[in-house]
């Protein structure tokens, strides 16, 4: 899903009705989620770099020009930890996350692997694959949060300005969303994502690491309930409201219509 701060409704004021869709979609990815996992690892691109984050923190939208306060496990006895500390330079996608999980998801934990947004292709694949290797170990069930949006140039008015390469960039990120589609997340170009500014690129990646290692990771140990390894994709939302994509999707992994 994507990660605008105008996700919050105190941020739209006067532009709610672009908004709505996209924030509707993402809620209700976030509740589905949650109906299948109490655990999250979230994955963003973060230009201070790659940072792994385990013990859960807040933060705020003051930042952003509203004081909405977001935190990444619930507080009280039922968490090891409490809430954490509050944190004034938590990477917008991780409040975006925690916001997310505030209205949908309160119960659930969340961890958190940040790449920069230039992150190798391979490197974003061999990521992938090891958090499957580390999802896989987990007794509970774990789910995965990709935040990242598309590009920032669709439009004169845009972010970014105008760039005629937005529109088959996104499209070809929409339609590997759609799909389920690893190979066609790992065909997207490092360097034009970053010339869009299309900080979605490495962590769609390391999603398709993910996908991948999965696959790897169950081997022959579970061949007759998972013998094809198939994933299924559903696409909630995908525009350029202000200029810039949001992709909102859901993947599952099962077969036979039975989600695993």
């Amino acid at each position: 899903m994507p990660q605008p701060p105008l996700m919050l409704p105190q941020l739209t004021v006067g532009r709610a009705a672009e908004s709505e869709p996209m924030r509707a979609a993402c809620l209700d990815v976030a509740a589905r989620l949650a109906a299948v996992a109490d655990r999250w690892i979230v994955v963003a691109a973060d230009p201070g770099g790659r940072q792994s984050m385990d013990h859960p923190v807040g933060g705020t939208f003051l930042g952003y020009g509203v004081d909405v306060p977001v935190t990444l496990a619930p507080a009280g006895p039922a968490a090891a930890e409490g809430a954490g500390p509050v944190r004034d330079d938590l990477p917008l996608p991780l409040l975006i996350a925690g916001w997310l999980r505030g209205q949908a998801a309160p119960r659930v934990v969340v961890s958190a692997e940040l790449v920069p947004p230039d992150l190798p292709t391979e490197d974003c694949r061999r990521l992938g694959t090891r958090i499957a290797a580390r999802a896989a170990a987990e007794a509970s069930p774990v789910a995965l949060l990709v935040v990242g949006d598309g590009a920032t140039t669709h439009g004169e008015k845009s972010p970014g300005y105008l760039d005629t390469r937005a529109g088959p960039f996104d499209e070809a990120v929409a339609a590997a969303l759609a799909a389920a589609d690893p190979a066609g997340l790992l065909a997207l170009d490092p360097g034009l994502g970053l010339e869009l500014n299309a900080v979605g690129r490495a962590p769609w990646q390391v999603l398709a690491g993910v996908v991948e290692g999965q696959r790897d990771a169950r081997g022959d140990a579970r061949d007759d309930a998972l013998s094809d390894r198939t994933w299924s994709g559903e696409l909630l939302y995908s525009a350029a409201p202000f200029g810039v994509a949001y992709h909102v999707a859901l993947w599952r992994r099962g077969q036979r219509g039975v989600q695993r």
